[in-house]
């Protein structure tokens, strides 16, 4: 392991590589930091960006873009009380209040250094768990992986904001858009409706840009969200932001909000919009003084920094070791290793086991970028949050569809990533959740493949998918969790 660390950290302290994470680092700062732009639309519009780069370099821009722009959140979240990333919501709980009291500058540099500590943490998690999880899951057949790519998708419904019937039906969407072009196993064309472009399928690239960065770019087209800063006179960081007694004090509450942000992130499709609040919630009731929460007080940014940092790492996990994407920028990460060929999965650490080093070389360096351009560069971030967005907006979308074209060079992607946004959007006003949709474009080709491995292995006998303990396991989980969520929502609508 410590031979494959040196040869990552070679290819990534390059100079290339490096510039790459600078850049990806300072660019999905300021993602993160202004309200409406997200870590997912960050690399949603690199991402095309990545297809003529080596696959280490391409990755060390994205893994920059993802640690900047969960981290940048906390900027807007803690002066304005506007979360720049779903991942930053609890912050501004605290963050703000801390703000009002001219607090500010010590709300930000808690927020930062544990930002950096909550993804250390789970970056030890990652480069533990990840290899031998891969080896384990090398072991598995098609009824394993069936088995877990509907237990990712009835988990990520199941959890998902709102109805659990909701994520459930845009999971089948994602599902039926993958169905999209020719079936595997027997290439049968399906859904094709004459059109040639469609014979294979959707490209990813394009749903990826569509449902998040579109949808997301006309969602805040659409707000009324007025950038205000003339109240928070001083926003200077001095040191760390606070002391070596309170660091000490924070020990407990660091801990748990770092085993809950990687614990929520492994689990697929969750990632830190959940985990910051989950810790948040944590914190205030195990804490000796829970009244004091919502008032400004440093407990509840360390719990949510911390947490939604610790699962960038976590998220990783699934991507690494079995090739399912944690939340919705590992989902992009996914993207990018295919563009280059790659597989994400137990085979990637046999196969490009340096890919993987670089990989995890890349989220150590950026997460030292990371700490380093918000402590020193925040009076630059800060200014950013008054750029107009009818400036801004038009601009990210030609961005959007120029790199979507350039994957290919086909007109039809550009039309594709239009395509996904407005269904993006639709799905957003009526309520329900995106993370399903493109978990079940990503995992639905996985599915049925496996789904029909295993039967032309057991000659059309579903019966070994249940009787298997790995698969027969995950299929029980998988009903269980949509008949609690379903039970719950029916006692909560009585009430």
């Amino acid at each position: 392991m410590l031979e494959m660390f040196y040869v990552g950290f070679s290819q990534i302290l390059a100079v290339k590589p490096l510039i790459l994470i600078f850049l990806g680092v300072g660019v999905g700062i300021v993602f993160g930091a202004i309200p409406g732009l997200t870590a997912t639309m960050a690399v949603a519009l690199f991402l095309p960006l990545t297809f003529g780069m080596h696959p280490v370099d391409g990755m060390a821009l994205l893994i920059g873009l993802y640690i900047g722009g969960v981290s940048g959140g906390l900027i807007s979240a803690i002066l304005i009380k506007i979360p720049g990333t779903p991942s930053s919501i609890a912050t501004t709980f605290d963050g703000y209040p801390m703000a009002e009291k001219g607090e500010a500058g010590k709300a930000l540099g808690a927020g930062i250094f544990y930002s950096f500590l909550g993804g250390w943490f789970s970056f030890l998690v990652l480069f533990f768990i990840a290899p031998p999880l891969a080896d384990v899951a090398l072991r598995f057949g098609p009824p394993e992986y069936f088995s877990i790519a509907i237990f990712s998708l009835t988990l990520i419904a199941s959890l998902s904001t709102g109805s659990t019937i909701k994520g459930l039906m845009s999971g089948i969407v994602g599902v039926l858009l993958s169905c999209v072009g020719t079936a595997p196993i027997d290439a049968f064309p399906r859904f094709t409706f004459g059109f040639y472009q469609l014979d294979g399928g959707f490209n990813l690239l394009p749903a990826l840009v569509g449902l998040f960065a579109i949808t997301e770019i006309l969602k805040t087209a659409e707000s009324d969200i007025e950038i205000k800063l003339d109240h928070i006179a001083n926003y200077r960081i001095k040191g760390f932001g606070f002391s070596g007694k309170e660091f000490v004090q924070q020990l407990g509450n660091f801990i748990r909000s770092a085993l809950i942000g990687t614990g929520i992130g492994i689990l697929p499709g969750i990632g830190g919009g959940t985990s910051n609040i989950l810790s948040y919630i944590a914190a205030k009731k195990m804490s000796k003084h829970p009244e004091k929460f919502g008032t400004g007080i440093l407990d509840g940014v360390v719990a949510s920094e911390t947490a939604n940092n610790a699962s960038i790492g976590g998220a990783l996990v699934p991507l690494l070791a079995m090739g399912i994407p944690g939340d919705t920028v590992t989902a992009m990460l996914l993207g990018g290793l295919m563009i280059h060929g790659l597989s994400p999965g137990p085979l990637l650490f046999t196969t490009s086991g340096n890919i993987v080093y670089g990989i995890f070389a890349a989220l150590i360096v950026a997460n030292f970028v990371m700490v380093l351009m918000e402590y020193f560069g925040i009076r630059f971030f800060v200014r950013l949050l008054k750029i107009p967005k009818h400036i801004m907006l038009p601009i990210i979308i030609v961005f959007c569809v120029v790199g979507a074209y350039g994957l290919n060079n086909r007109v039809f992607d550009a039309w594709s990533v239009m395509f996904f946004g407005v269904i993006g959007y639709a799905f957003e006003k009526w309520g329900f959740p995106l993370a399903p949709v493109i978990l079940g474009f990503i995992l639905g080709p996985l599915a049925e493949t496996n789904l029909r491995r295993g039967l032309m292995m057991t000659q059309g006998n579903f019966l070994p998918f249940l009787t298997k303990p790995v698969s027969g396991a995950f299929l029980v989980i998988a009903l269980a969790s949509v008949v609690y969520s379903v039970i719950k929502e029916r006692k909560q609508a009585k009430r």
